[in-house]
């Protein structure tokens, strides 16, 4: 049988090697760790947040709520927080399971810490967490049909529980990656019963009690989120802040100047930091404040309909890469940033290079008089027309990089009109492929390589927004999926992102750089490409 605490000596070469340049691992290291007692007690900690559509983490594609309800939930298993983890490195870590064992390739056991007890607050009033809040959690993540997450899962065949601590997941077939799913922040959240029933769902704020670091205790809409510390939260003496305000704050001008006169903690835009035009004259007059760069997880992209034409021709979509210039948007928009291929460059050990992906590294290069070829030879010999999509809900930088890029395609005899959508209406349409022509927005964050190439190539899920179906790419996804060597596994993501490179059902263009910072005053904190901003609320503290 082999258990999570399972470290092979390759592995532990490896890891060794890769030191803190890797940004992303293989195998789990999963032994608990005594939680430090040299904290300091007290303050609130005031951050950039943001206003989520509601507070259900199984009804909506929508990092605003992901990262909101952090702070109250908790799931079986996590991706390790703190300083002592690189940005970009994603150790597993139990969670609210104290250890997991896989008596074989479909069946892992879960064994639940015991004690853990919710907030304090009705419904639920405090109770202990059991293995029967672990099957209703997933029962509903896959029963809820409005659930877009639901393909993380979808090869759970059932949900057993053996006894008051122990929750036995069956599959339908191998998923190598079942635990970094169960470790996702998008929505691997385990929730409770009682507030399902009394709400009827779990979208209204008084419905997200968790057993997390924080409970919340005020939503005030577009303003901020407020939490306070659990006092029963199972890592004590964790978490060290009184609370937190999680503020809405999307005037980029404001959130800096708020953050350079102290009146927030952290940096003021996405990830706690600061946009790439701003940190240079901000390190020189604040050289005070603590900064880290790290490469996002997350592509940007341009995806289309290619289940309709013009975007079934795989001519056309080439065209399309041909007449973007990659390298002028990193340099004129975002500073720093990496051209990026369909596994994002923030997870090198498992993501190539452009000068690696074979034949379809020639679609990179920035050529519009190829782009005008290879439209004339698709039919459109005087160019075409069609429409781009994106949100203002992501910062202006976003906005300045699509309107580039519209520039580009227009030498390329690509004409386009800009459509600019608020977040939530963006989320709710063309993030899930409910759009016409073509979009450009970041898409696929990834803490491992699996789960933005299932999500986007796998047919008719929400995630694949691009309408794709292509029976080669579904044939090496389900091989990656149950082959347990790594090398062997790395080789298969290796050739499907050659094959989305020679194919361009998606345009990737790059991952943006990324500073991340902090008053010197917060404590014990490093900043992480992931949603899961309550548990490095949780590990943090102040001394102002």
């Amino acid at each position: 049988m082999k258990t999570c605490a399972e470290i092979s000596r390759r592995d532990l070469l490896r890891r060794s090697a890769l030191g803190a340049a890797a940004l992303s691992v293989t195998a789990p290291l999963v032994r608990p760790r005594p939680v430090s007692a040299q904290g300091k007690r007290g303050g609130i900690l005031r951050v950039r947040g943001y206003d989520p559509p509601h507070f259900d983490p199984h009804l909506t594609l929508n990092f605003k709520m992901s990262t909101t309800v952090s702070f109250v939930y908790n799931k079986l298993v996590r991706f390790r927080p703190g300083p002592g983890v690189a940005p970009g490195v994603f150790n597993l870590e139990p969670d609210l399971a104290e250890r997991w064992e896989q008596p074989d390739d479909t069946t892992y056991v879960f064994f639940l810490r015991k004690g853990v007890r919710w907030h304090n607050a009705a419904p639920v009033n405090g109770r202990e967490l059991v293995a029967e809040d672990v099957k209703f959690t997933l029962d509903r993540f896959l029963g809820e049909k409005a659930n877009p997450h639901r393909y993380l899962l979808d090869t759970v065949d059932r949900v057993e529980v053996v006894d008051r601590y122990t929750v036995r997941v069956r599959l339908k077939e191998p998923l190598v990656w079942l635990v970094h799913m169960l470790a996702s922040p998008w929505a691997a959240w385990i929730v409770a019963r009682e507030c399902v029933e009394k709400y009827g769902d779990l979208k209204k704020p008084e419905a997200a009690i968790g057993t997390g670091p924080f409970a919340l205790v005020r939503y005030e809409p577009n303003v901020k989120t407020v939490f306070r510390r659990n006092p029963d939260y199972f890592r004590a003496p964790l978490p060290w802040v009184d609370g937190v305000e999680w503020l809405a704050l999307d005037d980029d001008a404001a959130g800096l100047a708020s953050y350079l006169t102290k009146q927030i903690d952290a940096g003021p835009f996405h990830w706690w930091a600061v946009r790439q035009s701003d940190v240079e004259p901000v390190k020189k007059n604040h050289p005070q404040l603590q900064y880290q760069d790290f490469l996002s997880t997350v592509n940007t992209l341009i995806y289309m309909r290619t289940d309709k034409p013009p975007f079934n021709d795989v001519r056309v979509r080439r065209a399309i890469s041909h007449a973007v210039d990659r390298q002028a948007i990193i340099d004129a928009v975002l500073v720093k940033g990496e051209p990026t291929p369909a596994v994002t460059r923030g997870l090198p050990e498992w993501s190539l290079r452009i000068d690696q992906l074979g034949p379809g590294s020639q679609y990179y290069r920035h050529d519009p008089k190829e782009a005008r070829r290879l439209l004339a030879e698709a039919g459109f010999p005087h160019g075409l027309k069609t429409q781009l999509s994106t949100t203002s809900g992501l910062g202006p930088d976003l906005v300045d990089a699509v309107q580039l890029v519209q520039r580009q395609l227009k030498e390329s005899g690509i004409e386009t009109e800009m459509k600019v959508q608020e977040f939530g209406a963006y989320a709710s349409t063309t993030l899930v492929g409910k759009f016409e022509g073509m979009a450009m927005a970041p898409l696929g964050i990834a803490w491992e390589p699996h789960t933005p190439l299932y999500g986007l190539y796998m047919p008719e899920q929400p995630r694949n927004a691009g309408h794709v179906s292509d029976p080669k790419m579904l044939g090496m996804l389900k091989e990656q999926m149950r082959t347990k060597d790594v090398e062997a596994r790395r080789k298969i993501i290796h050739a499907i992102q050659r094959h989305a490179a020679e194919q361009q059902y998606y345009v990737y263009l790059y991952n943006t750089g990324i500073t991340g910072s902090w008053q010197p005053y917060v404590k014990n904190y490093m900043p992480s490409p992931i949603f899961d901003y309550g548990n490095r609320a949780a590990a943090l503290w102040l001394e102002r």
